[in-house]
């Protein structure tokens, strides 16, 4: 198995061929995702990682990327992750997953996340889910945009937003999680990354979708590729990155992590209605496909 992160600036260093992470029977990964996050909610089931914790999960993760299945196990073990192939029933593909070993379904009481990786294709882009289960159905949306075009990492959330004490579960605004700590090595290797959100109806009336650059503005182009794509599918979008909209996303800390490093990142805000059913979903992840298709052949 071979995971390369393509755009990292400097090839990583040579290394035998790493053996595959440890294999699991074919699964439908949305569902596998559905059952991950069933038992999310605002009682608890969060544990902020410390800073020691959160940087053995990041150098982990970077193993894997840079092809090191071996290390990047060892990492995670060290830390109660584990490393293994998911076949996605549905369509066949392959995909590495770093998972709580507390828990191999179901809530657990750290609350770390998930990530999911491309085995076919080197990494080239990034959907981010920070906000499953509160923000409805975006872990959904996040597998069928992970579907939807090769070398794509899906970065999950473990733990509902208001799970943790003082905010600390709501890691879109929190510098300090697993979560952040993931999408910041993606950043670092300047992978152009995707943040899904919702919204109730009533935030902004007449607004199926807000999209925005976030605190930079290395990604406008990318931002008006999907913006053309929802309008197309006949969707009321707001251009948060040429107008004044609400749920811009300004203070997003990947977002601002991106700004720093000017790699592209965009902040996606898409209404309840959109989200409530299966066909919503299959528009919202078919005008982002037309965006993480060209970020995968890049």
């Amino acid at each position: 198995m071979t995971v390369r992160a393509a755009g990292s600036g400097s090839a990583p260093p040579a290394h035998p061929a790493a053996p595959a992470p440890r294999p699991s029977a074919d699964t439908d990964l949305e569902r596998r995702i559905a059952r991950f996050t069933a038992g999310f909610s605002e009682r608890g089931g969060y544990r902020a990682p410390t800073d020691q914790e959160r940087l053995a999960f990041t150098r982990a993760f970077a193993h894997l990327l840079d092809g090191d299945a071996e290390a990047a196990r060892t990492g995670l073990s060290e830390i109660d992750f584990t490393l293994r192939t998911v076949t996605d029933a549905a369509t066949g593909h392959r995909y590495a997953e770093v998972a709580d070993g507390v828990s191999e379904s179901g809530h657990t009481s750290r609350g770390w996340g998930r990530v999911y990786v491309d085995l076919d294709t080197p990494a080239r882009w990034s959907v981010q889910v920070p906000h499953p289960v509160a923000d409805a159905r975006t872990e959904l949306l996040g597998a069928r945009v992970l579907r939807g075009a090769p070398g794509g990492v899906l970065v999950l959330a473990g733990a509902h937003r208001d799970a943790g004490e003082d905010g600390a579960a709501d890691v879109a605004h929190r510098d300090d999680s697993v979560f952040h700590g993931v999408v910041g090595e993606l950043a670092r290797r300047n992978l152009p990354g995707i943040q899904l959100h919702g919204f109730a109806d009533e935030s902004f009336r007449g607004r199926d979708a807000v999209v925005s650059t976030g605190a930079g503005d290395s990604a406008v182009a990318d931002a008006e590729q999907l913006t053309v794509a929802l309008r197309r599918d006949g969707l009321q979008v707001c251009t948060a990155y040429s107008a004044r909209c609400k749920l811009a996303g300004r203070e997003n800390e990947q977002g601002r992590t991106a700004a720093d490093r000017q790699s592209r990142f965009l902040h996606v805000e898409l209404n309840k209605t959109l989200r409530g059913d299966d066909r919503g979903l299959d528009r919202a992840a078919a005008a982002i496909a037309t965006l993480t298709d060209r970020w995968s052949r890049r």
